[in-house]
């Protein structure tokens, strides 16, 4: 995906909310007049345009509207992206011109100030330079870590305090390092700040005075963050800033997350203040240089050339990219599948060899019970013998009590009175 696209992507839920709204405008009137004009103004105040800045572009298409007598609101829609394209004037980057070029970021918290910090690091890396951190939000708790993440990921150096120490500290030890080490880039972080916040915003008037200091004849370059789904307060957060700091540039923030992307052009408009950085996604490379004709091309979805040697992807290119999407994919399927059989097969191997080993085991198992079973049954053979054995006296002891019983109670009686008698014959 290049420059424009990823814009245009970023721009996506602004442009389908705002020309929604406006073709349903354009639809509902058949001619331009007092009170289509009022109904636009209502329109753009809705997109968060702001209501200065809508009465502007409204006031400025009148004008065209009577000089070139257009009467079809129709045509209306080529004026008003002239407008708006005029409005946000020629394009600013940010100056690296000096060696080295400090940048100071500054915002409330939830802005997404450590997040531009480590996509801006990646992007001077990439483009060759030598890139320092200054950790000097040390108000924050974990902004610190938060900050080291990003700076690991990113391949650049970060000068850092314990947490709670003087932000202003950090900064002229942080510009020291770059001055001494050849950096080109010095990133400052701070402390997120809000307007009731005093002792925070006087120390972000000392940590510029300080790089003004230290950096003389370096460029400082003032970067307010700002988060794009908060609409017209992050207007209200620019203006309150530009009173404590000599701001140069907006990095708007989360642009492909809100239909509230019109902001651009009010904070360009009241506060003449250019938008130099603009965040279109999460990735490192998501963070774009603002354009400010690319920016009214995407909004209002035209079908011509861009400049800037930016090109629209056509439809063939677009059909070669999604069957190059569809081949990764079968490769990635077919892939998947060999993989998924080979496992398959080693599982099958497994248990095939598990089931021998089961087998050969139960077979060894049902040996030793019959072993065991055999003998058994010898034990209890030679056990009736010696029983039979046993009851042969007992047998023999127990025909007292039998039913021949009596013959023994007979002749015991008949021995014992014969021996009676023959004692009576010797007396």
């Amino acid at each position: 995906m290049n420059i424009f696209s990823k814009i245009a992507a970023g721009l996506k839920k602004t442009k389908d909310s705002m020309m929604g709204k406006l073709e349903a405008l354009m639809n509902s009137f058949t001619k331009i007049d007092e009170e289509f004009f009022e109904e636009l103004e209502e329109l753009l105040i809705t997109c968060d345009i702001g209501v200065e800045t809508s009465l502007d572009i409204c006031g400025e298409l009148r004008k065209k509207v009577k000089e070139k007598g257009i009467t079809d609101p129709a045509l209306i829609k080529d004026e008003l992206k002239e407008i708006i394209a005029e409005m946000l004037g020629e394009d600013k980057k940010i100056d690296t011109s000096t060696t080295p070029t400090v940048i100071l970021i500054i915002g409330v918290n939830g802005a997404g100030k450590t997040t531009t910090i480590g996509k801006l690091a990646a992007r001077y890396k990439n483009e060759g330079k030598k890139v320092l951190v200054a950790a000097a939000d040390t108000f924050r708790a974990a902004a610190i870590e938060q900050l080291e993440v990003w700076t690991e990921r990113a391949g650049v150096d970060i000068v850092k305090h314990a947490e709670g120490s003087d932000p202003a500290s950090v900064v002229f030890d942080a510009v020291t390092a770059a001055k001494a080490r050849g950096t080109d880039i010095l990133i400052c972080d701070t402390a997120g700040r809000l307007h009731n916040k005093k002792n925070l915003m006087d120390e972000l008037k000392k940590i510029s005075r300080i790089v003004h200091q230290q950096a003389e004849g370096c460029v400082l370059e003032t970067l307010l963050v700002l988060d794009s789904t908060t609409g017209q307060n992050a207007v209200n957060q620019a203006k309150l800033f530009s009173e404590v700091a000599e701001i140069t540039g907006i990095v708007l923030t989360k642009l492909d997350g809100t239909a509230k992307g019109g902001i651009i052009i009010s904070i360009h408009r009241e506060l003449g203040i250019p938008v130099k950085l603009v965040g279109v996604g999460e990735k490192l490379d998501d963070l774009q240089d603002f354009n400010a004709r690319d920016f009214a091309d995407a909004l209002f979805e035209t079908e011509t050339d861009f400049d800037y040697n930016y090109e629209r992807l056509d439809d063939k290119e677009e059909e070669k990219e999604d069957e190059s999407v569809l081949e990764k994919a079968e490769e990635f399927f077919e892939d998947i599948g060999d993989k998924i059989e080979d496992v398959a097969d080693k599982v099958e191997d497994k248990f095939e060899e598990i089931g021998d080993k089961i087998e050969d085991k139960f077979e060894d198992i049902v040996d030793d019970i019959k072993d065991k079973l055999d003998g058994e049954d010898e034990s209890e053979e030679s056990n009736e013998e010696t029983a039979d054995e046993a009851e042969k006296p007992a047998e023999k002891k127990d025909l007292k009590n039998g039913k021949f019983g009596f013959l023994f109670k007979e002749i015991s009686f008949g021995k014992k009175k014969k021996n009676e008698e023959n004692n009576d014959t010797e007396e």
